[in-house]
């Protein structure tokens, strides 16, 4: 399937449209499933048909859910690779917006309720730009996280999983199976860890140099 990427505005949300223009029924393995989000964020997902709808696939976040708008002929198939373009498209959208601290504050606060019960209760969470081995760090004495400022750009959930990171430490000071327990209840604690370890495997890749011209 091809297709025109845009961005705009659906229902008074930010949001995204895709024009498709051809109607192949290959698609590939997405993790989609009718109302389970394969986004990593917590976003259920709610499939609308529409008979008017044409060609023009939209997406966009309602609440706490994410609304993918499809024409009714569409196949389950062509149903399925849509909503899961639409999800990436989503995130990637959503990934260039920088948080500022008090986002990332209510952020944690979120994540804590969610999966820590909320115990873990910061009273202050900002980015810094000194912390350059290291993508997080937490100081339980005064309840304070602080994430690096290369984090910002990367995938929300891998945003998400350093919070949570920081946050269990406030709970447990140290790596231990304590500490690795109140992280197995986040879903995308191994994925996460795994795009981090790429990121860092990147960067200690040599640098190949630019051709001279002659």
């Amino acid at each position: 399937m091809e297709g025109v990427f845009s961005e705009g505005a659906e229902q008074g949300s930010r949001g995204i449209s895709f024009e498709a223009r051809t109607c192949g029924t290959s698609a590939a393995a997405t993790g989609y499933r009718r109302g389970v989000s394969a986004d990593p964020s917590p976003h259920a997902v709610e499939v609308r048909r529409s008979a008017r709808r044409r060609r023009t696939v939209s997406a966009y976040r309602e609440g706490d859910r994410t609304v993918v708008l499809i024409p009714a002929r569409m196949s389950e198939a062509e149903e399925r690779r849509w909503v899961g373009v639409m999800l990436d498209k989503l995130a990637a959208q959503e990934s260039k917006r920088t948080l500022g601290d008090t986002e990332l504050t209510e952020r944690a606060a979120r994540l804590s309720e969610q999966y820590l019960s909320g115990r873990a209760r910061p009273r202050s969470v900002r980015w810094v730009t000194n912390q350059n081995t290291r993508w997080g760090s937490c100081t339980p004495a005064e309840g304070s996280i602080r994430l690096s400022h290369r984090l910002q750009g990367m995938p929300e959930y891998v945003v998400d999983y350093v919070l949570l990171h920081e946050l269990a430490h406030l709970l447990v000071p140290g790596h231990g199976p304590r500490f690795w327990e109140l992280l197995e209840a986040y879903p995308r604690t191994e994925r996460a860890r795994g795009f981090l370890e790429g990121v860092v495997a990147a960067e200690r890749l040599p640098r190949i140099p630019a051709a001279r011209e002659e």
